[in-house]
């Protein structure tokens, strides 16, 4: 047997007993929650964070339903059953024409979910929408707006996910999947106005808020003065942000002024030592490898330029991207700006930072930051370097060694402020909400900001700046990112899923856990989900 085969054999087997685990615990919780409480339910939807195991944002949503029940308060799941012609993770790229896995997928909510609990949904044509996209081209389907519904702006963020790019060509096979999501999502929509209207939910529980599917019972939700609370990883391993708003916005509630005391300081201080040498994970992906210092060629490089300044970009078709876009279209926009402040200045060098998550297996970005510099021809340019998303190049070595930082909405604004480095940011950002980095209100003004600071001798970065990045990243650590290394650990087959670990069931009261307690209140009691200090 082959390694790789080996593998692949290991692998399915590590499935199959997570899963044979997963089905067990849910039969037991049955057994000691029974039959649903009478009642208006909290209603818990997920179609596109899993297929055939389980993830870490799946694992949050039903961990913390089975927590409501086992403490007596009705749910329900909202589960696809063949509902969609086409779903998110249930597409290929390469093939969009496939159909998806659906009988794989309905057998692992067997898996996990309660029968008596369960509302299916089925796929149902709709005639009269037929007739409304026949014939339409892109930008056309993308304006369709369908019963109340702006099916074309709902299905955009996912396109741009699955296609892994922000600008799409208007093209046949781009057009299809487009109907097909179109299609997909009014049939939800159907579907899910009835359930409303059987269930009369006292609110609506969705992964991330973004994807077609989320986004069209988030939108029906809400039309309908019904709560929707949206989750999404957070970011301390194995753990989860909760919000009323959108997750992918991150919004928190931080008064102003605040800040860090001795103890607190101390806790953030450990975190950053290893962040700062590239050990930390985001859902379960290690981004980096051991950091490279800067080799002789580079300092040999930037010792003829009269300063540096690194451009941090982001992967243009993550669901952040929907709400950055401030100033900026979008993040390709901003980098034509960038292009001509670096012709404009030669005597400055520009290193460009191409994200790493931009070549994650699986996820490869189709419209790069790499292309992107190429096409221009700043390769070319003397005064530009280009960081490659695969180069452990440290990019904190180099924050410390710039001018200013320029960044779109990238995280690493906010530990570059944090450095006591001048952030010019270029899009709305979580980090954003406190005031940490200089943030324009417009395209003028953001140009006119950077040929401000690439004229001056030295920026005056306010003190408050970095004492206010200090305590957002703080908070986000320890206040909102909600722990749910309790109950799971990551899976033996598949980098980015859980498994459950072993533990008592009675463990997922609120009376038996923090987190628990945290997130019941925030659902039933409208209370911030945040994790006492």
């Amino acid at each position: 047997m082959t390694s790789s085969l080996a593998t692949r054999v290991k692998a399915k087997i590590s499935r199959h007993t997570e899963n044979s685990k997963l089905h067990s615990v849910s039969k037991q919780i049955l057994d000691l929650a029974g039959i649903p409480t009478p009642g208006a339910p909290i209603l818990f939807f997920n179609a596109s964070t899993r297929l055939t195991q389980l993830s870490q944002n799946a694992a949050f949503s039903l961990l913390s339903a089975w927590s409501l029940a086992l403490d007596g308060f009705p749910v329900r799941f909202y589960t696809c059953q063949a509902g969609m012609t086409r779903c998110m993770l249930g597409t290929t790229q390469e093939r969009p024409d496939l159909k998806p896995p659906c009988a794989a997928c309905t057998r692992q909510s067997r898996m996990m979910y309660q029968t008596p609990w369960v509302i299916p949904f089925r796929y149902s044509p709709d005639r009269d929408l037929e007739n409304e996209i026949s014939g339409l081209d892109l930008t056309q389907l993308l304006q369709v707006t369908y019963r109340n519904l702006p099916l074309g702006e709902i299905v955009l963020p996912s396109l741009r996910w699955i296609l892994r790019r922000q600008t799409l060509e208007d093209i046949e096979s781009t057009r299809f999947l487009c109907k097909e999501y179109l299609r997909s999502a009014a049939s939800l929509a159907a579907a899910f106005e009835k359930t409303l209207e059987e269930q009369q939910p006292a609110a609506v529980v969705v992964f991330n808020g973004q994807f077609f599917p989320e986004a069209t019972v988030k939108t029906i939700a809400r039309q309908h003065g019904i709560r929707v609370i949206s989750h999404e990883v957070a970011l301390q391993p194995l753990s989860a942000f909760f919000t009323d708003g959108e997750a992918t916005a991150y919004p928190i509630h931080i008064p102003e002024g605040s800040k860090l005391d001795a103890e607190q300081d101390h806790r953030l201080d450990q975190v950053l030592e290893k962040r700062f040498q590239g050990e930390f994970s985001m859902a379960g992906i290690k981004f980096w490898g051991a950091m490279k210092p800067f080799d002789e060629g580079f300092l040999e490089k930037a010792s003829t330029f009269r300063q540096i300044i690194p451009i941090f970009t982001n992967v243009i078709f993550d669901t952040s991207q929907a709400h950055a876009n401030s100033i900026y279209t979008d993040m390709f926009s901003w980098l034509e700006d960038v292009a001509v402040l670096i012709k404009e200045n030669p005597q400055t060098l520009f290193v460009i930072r191409a994200h790493p998550d931009e070549i994650r297996p699986g996820k490869e970005s189709r419209e790069t930051v790499s292309a992107w510099v190429k096409t221009r021809g700043l390769d070319l340019l003397s005064n530009v370097v280009l960081i490659e998303p695969g180069d452990n190049f440290s990019s904190y070595q180099l924050i410390q060694k710039s001018k200013f930082v320029m960044v779109y909405n990238s995280t690493i604004g906010l530990e570059a402020s944090i450095l006591g480095a001048a952030v010019l940011c270029a899009g709305r950002a979580r980090f954003t909400q406190v005031k940490s980095v200089f943030l324009p209100s417009s395209r003028d003004e953001h140009l006119r900001m950077a040929r401000n600071f690439l004229k001056v001798e030295q920026i005056e970065v306010p003190t408050e700046f970095r004492d206010n990045a200090r305590y957002f990243l703080y908070f986000q650590l320890f206040r909102t990112s909600l722990p749910f290394g309790e109950f799971l650990e990551d899976s033996d087959s598949w980098k980015g899923y859980v498994k459950l670990k072993d533990f008592p069931l009675e463990a997922l009261k609120a009376q038996n856990s923090l987190t628990m307690r945290v997130i019941q209140k925030g659902i039933l009691e409208g209370c911030e989900f945040i994790y006492p200090d």
